[in-house]
């Protein structure tokens, strides 16, 4: 009779969110598995938030709002500029593992204190929850592109859209565009979001210095 009793209060905590149960918070950030394979031309912030977007409802999260990960470069008369960090949302965001990436906006670029955030190769998963390829791996896809600088926030002023976005993630040929590396090895220096510049935008030049046109991309709600 007591294990009967025992199960049935068991039970019933759990029914009312006791914390000896605690459900893992839905994914809200995620490395894209793969890229449109048409080198940095995503089409276009629109494009690229598609691509997410079409990603995350494949792994059972296409409720949420998606948005890629990328500033956009302002033209004489073309589009505003946009920092990668306004586009995101508030956080807290969470792997497909139920890890926390950052708890905001500050935290994820270490705008107060650095190193706040779990962007690194065991925790900056791909919308199924499996590594990304690092360092070490064969191939390395650690180029993240982002168009950013550390503070996610757009590199240089008007007419800068060829070096550092390929055109506003259009271009799959001339230009460049900044990456981050979600393993924090190698280039420079160690950032998630601006490490180096790539050779150019199409899809071999992309793998040639360590990636593969992969990006970061983020809920909204």
């Amino acid at each position: 009779m007591k294990r009967v009793q025992i199960a049935i209060v068991l039970a019933t905590l759990i029914t009312l969110g006791s914390p000896l149960y605690t459900q893992q918070p839905p994914m809200s950030f995620f490395v894209t598995s793969a890229g449109p394979g048409d080198g940095a031309n995503l089409g276009g912030l629109e494009g690229a938030d598609a691509h997410c977007q079409m990603l995350a409802a494949g792994a059972g999260r296409g409720s949420a709002t998606w948005r890629a990960y990328l500033s956009q470069a302002p033209g004489f008369r073309g589009p505003a500029a946009i920092n990668a960090r306004d586009r995101i949302g508030s956080g807290p965001w969470y792997n497909a593992n139920g890890t926390m990436i950052a708890g905001n906006v500050a935290d994820l670029h270490g705008d107060i204190q650095r190193d706040r955030n779990n962007v690194r190769k065991p925790n900056a998963l791909d919308e199924n929850g499996e590594e990304v390829k690092g360092v070490g791996d064969q191939p390395n896809e650690h180029d993240i592109l982002t168009g950013s600088d550390s503070h996610g926030r757009l590199i240089g002023p008007v007419g800068t859209a060829a070096a550092t976005t390929c055109n506003n993630w259009t271009s799959n040929g001339d230009g460049a565009a900044i990456v981050g590396h979600h393993d924090r090895l190698g280039g420079p220096n160690a950032s998630w979001n601006s490490a180096h510049s790539s050779r150019g935008c199409s899809q071999e030049n992309l793998v040639g210095t360590g990636g593969a046109g992969l990006f970061y991309c983020f809920a909204i709600d």
